[in-house]
């Protein structure tokens, strides 16, 4: 599985990350989903360079031009709820896409052990298509490959798959790696850090993605 990293090279990505990160920033929360979805529109435009693509000609006041389109539609998937700006980074720049929506929660144990819960997920057909199953927080890796197996079950074998995150620990990097051996799959990430936390948060990461774009949850 190929992987990206968008930080590795200077761009105004890191201006967003940053402020994603940043304790004395990250607190507004209209701030912090608008750059999450800032995020979500720099990496969908590196995403678009390595689709296929065919000629078409439109017409123009003076005359027809030529210019080059994508072969494939796209659905963007995301997990809720802090998948949602992110979500909506994407769309804007493929707003014909497709949509697909995963109900997924993390359930503790009292030993800070987790299991991942799903409830529900909603998908379109993806046979033939640009699946982009995007999520802010890659930590331990184990909600997005079973993100990736419901979405496949239900919607069908996709052309190919871009798994999309703001931030990944180098654990659940490996994780999918492995996991996803052989599949038809990219992952794309704003940056990459080492660590893990106690309870599977990423180190240094910047917290709970959801709480800070959407309030604290029972």
């Amino acid at each position: 599985m190929k992987v990206h990293i968008i930080n590795e090279k200077n761009s105004l990505c890191n201006r967003f990350l940053a402020e994603l990160r940043s304790v004395e920033k990250h607190t507004d929360r209209m701030r912090f989903r608008r750059n999450l979805e800032r995020v979500g529109e720099i990496i969908a435009y590196e995403i678009s360079k390595t689709f296929q693509y065919c000629s078409e000609t439109v017409q123009t006041p003076i005359n027809k031009a030529t210019v080059m389109l994508p072969e494939q539609e796209v659905v963007v998937a995301s997990v809720l709820r802090a998948g949602l700006p992110f979500h909506q980074g994407f769309l804007n720049y493929f707003d014909d896409a497709g949509n697909a929506f995963i109900s997924a929660r993390r359930v503790y144990d009292e030993a800070h052990g987790f299991k991942i819960r799903y409830d529900s997920v909603y998908t379109p057909c993806l046979e033939g298509k640009q699946l982009l199953l995007v999520d802010p927080m890659l930590a331990t890796g184990a909600s997005l490959k079973i993100a990736y197996d419901e979405l496949l079950q239900q919607g069908g074998c996709p052309f190919h798959t871009h798994i999309a995150c703001v931030i990944a620990s180098r654990q659940g990097v490996d994780y999918l790696q492995a996991a996803l051996e052989g599949k038809d799959v990219t992952l794309w990430l704003g940056a990459l850090d080492e660590g893990l936390t106690e309870k599977s948060y990423i180190d240094p990461g910047l917290g709970d993605a959801g709480d800070l774009a959407f309030g604290e949850k029972i």
